[in-house]
């Protein structure tokens, strides 16, 4: 039977059985129920990292707005469940039964026309990933047909990261406002808040992400994923080949807006709200350092970022609310400084290799163990 060397296993495969096997076996059986939730809400942004290696990693397009595409997957569902709970019968003291709280709150009479589809599960399905996709589309399209990127592209994408969350906050009668949507408690009829819920949700919440690696991995493997490389190193010379850069970074960027958007929508099931706080220019700088902690080249790495960046916010919080944001700052400039590959360049600089002599180790010894022949 021939033996797969380990690097083609661990290149494909070994990192993301272990991440599977730490997600599905060994934290559900370590954690209890409350650690899980939290765990479960780590991941949600691990699909804003996994579209971010696609992305900043391999297409070379950094990308300070993630936020705006998280924060729109998450208003999608929360419009859903908002309007699942906003029934005549559970409204009936309002002014306007059969609307969300806030809007009778701000003297709204009628639904508004863009909230109507939000009635039908398939669509707000559909919608989690089109709308963020739609909206990334319009913007890139604009930019890199304009040929604007590098640090341009970057502060652009913070400043309408900026403008979105205005815009929310200000239509408080359509967007619920500073609040967001809040008191989301059914999802089809059935109470995402118990306890058995969350736990349900953990692993949906795991199943996908695995499911978004492997889509990622795909396209990183294809022919478009190694144009996607040699536009980040090479885009003129990509330019002169006869492709049209433009599109193929327009593709990365509306792929990564599709992937925070199931991640937003996944955390708003989690907690049970959506509010303009957690899209803003901070949150998605926060969302960059997962990928740049964890390896911005790896998917398996930004997954990990994730994890430890927002474990190490929660841990640092508890013990020192005073110091916790100078602790995650050292942090960040302590792997920036000393391992600018992330957690990921650390396996393979050291782990990796130190497998890869271990089995030839065991590969050789059989052959050294020969017995002599008799005299």
């Amino acid at each position: 039977m021939p033996k797969l060397s380990l690097s083609a296993l661990s290149r494909d495969w070994l990192g993301f059985v272990l991440l599977a096997a730490l997600l599905l076996v060994v934290l559900p059986l370590v954690l209890d129920g409350f650690r899980l939730n939290l765990v479960a809400k780590y991941l949600c942004f691990g699909f804003v990292a996994v579209g971010l290696v696609l992305c900043w990693g391999n297409t070379g397009i950094l990308s300070l707005g993630q936020g705006i595409f998280f924060g729109l997957g998450g208003y999608c569902i929360a419009m859903f469940l908002k309007l699942e709970a906003s029934t005549p019968e559970a409204t009936a003291i309002q002014s306007t039964p059969g609307i969300p709280d806030f809007m009778d709150w701000n003297q709204i009479t009628e639904l508004p026309f863009f909230w109507q589809p939000f009635h039908s599960f398939g669509f707000t399905l559909f919608a989690i990933i089109a709308v963020p996709s739609a909206i990334a589309f319009l913007f890139s399209y604009a930019m890199f047909k304009r040929r604007v990127g590098g640090v341009y592209f970057a502060i652009i994408t913070q400043a309408v990261t900026a403008v979105l969350t205005i815009l929310i906050i200000g239509q408080q009668g359509y967007t619920g406002g500073i609040n967001g949507i809040t008191d989301l408690r059914t999802l089809l009829g059935w109470d995402i808040r118990t306890d058995g819920a969350k736990f349900i949700l953990y692993f949906v919440c795991v199943a996908l992400l695995l499911a978004s690696i492997v889509v990622a991995r795909a396209i990183q493997r294809s022919k478009l994923g190694r144009i996607l490389v040699a536009i980040r190193d090479k885009e003129e010379r990509v330019r002169f080949s006869g492709y049209d850069v433009a599109n193929f970074k327009v593709f990365a960027f509306c792929a990564a807006a599709g992937f925070a958007g199931i991640g937003g929508a996944l955390f708003t099931l989690q907690v049970g709200f959506m509010s303009p706080t957690i899209i803003g220019i901070v949150p998605s700088i926060e969302m960059v350092i997962f990928c740049a902690l964890g390896g911005r080249l790896s998917l398996i790495g930004a997954v990990l970022g994730a994890l430890i960046v927002n474990a190490a916010k929660t841990t640092f919080s508890e013990m020192f609310p005073e110091l916790w944001l100078f602790a995650m700052g050292g942090l960040f400039i302590g792997v920036v400084l000393f391992f600018p590959r992330g957690v990921a360049g650390l396996v393979e600089d050291y782990i990796r290799p130190g497998l890869a002599k271990l089995m030839v180790r065991r590969d050789k010894a059989p052959a050294n163990a020969v017995a002599k022949p008799a005299e």
